[in-house]
């Protein structure tokens, strides 16, 4: 008598199991790589974000560290003579640089005249100089910030010391930045006894 043995197969059951259970573990790896890729791109966007602090700090920090003077805050910005180049001890537009904030106080970036001439600037013009007039170059420092603000110790021209602040948007969250720097060399001495003026070249 032959043997005869039969094999048994999967179920209707069984297959319709083993599909839910594949089905659970599919989504859960999906679910997990999206928070993974979600994680990277917040990571990604804080570190661009606290790159362009850093970047901003330092640049803003090196500029009114080694600058002459405050010269003043023209459209709620701040005018630096950043150095004498010519050595004719007087404010010459393509010397100075603005650092600006925008109408809303939503940006920070550096406005420079490299290719202007060399005309001298008044310290009493600086307040209605019209920057339109000129050939600038902007050097974005932060393209998206919120309530820049900026403060003194004193007014300019007579300011020793800048505080820089303002709200950055990470991860959902807005952060306070402030950057705090002081002038190594101030260029006083050559302000006539009102200040409106450059009067002297004795530095």
């Amino acid at each position: 008598m032959r043997d005869v043995r039969y094999t048994r197969g999967f179920t209707l059951v069984e297959l319709l199991l083993a599909l839910i259970v594949t089905g659970i573990i599919l989504a859960a790896v999906t679910t997990l790589a999206f928070a993974v890729g979600a994680a990277n791109d917040t990571t990604d966007d804080t570190s661009q974000k606290q790159a362009q602090v850093r970047y901003t700090t330092l640049r803003i920090s090196e500029l009114i560290r080694h600058c002459k003077l405050i010269c003043g805050t023209p459209n709620s910005e701040i005018a630096i003579w950043r150095a004498d180049n010519n050595g004719d001890g007087q404010i010459n537009i393509n010397e100075l640089v603005y650092i600006e904030r925008g109408v809303s106080g939503d940006y920070l970036r550096f406005c420079e005249f490299p290719l202007s001439d060399a005309s001298i600037v008044n310290l009493s013009d600086i307040q209605t100089l019209s920057t339109s007039s000129y050939s600038v170059t902007y050097i974005p420092l932060i393209p998206q910030c919120v309530n820049v603000q900026f403060s003194f110790d004193v007014l300019p021209p007579y300011s020793r010391f800048v505080s820089i602040s303002f709200d950055v948007l990470e991860n959902g969250m807005v952060r306070q930045y402030q950057i705090n720097t002081s002038l190594r060399g101030w260029a006083g001495n050559l302000l006539d006894a009102a200040g409106n003026n450059i009067v002297s070249d004795d530095d």
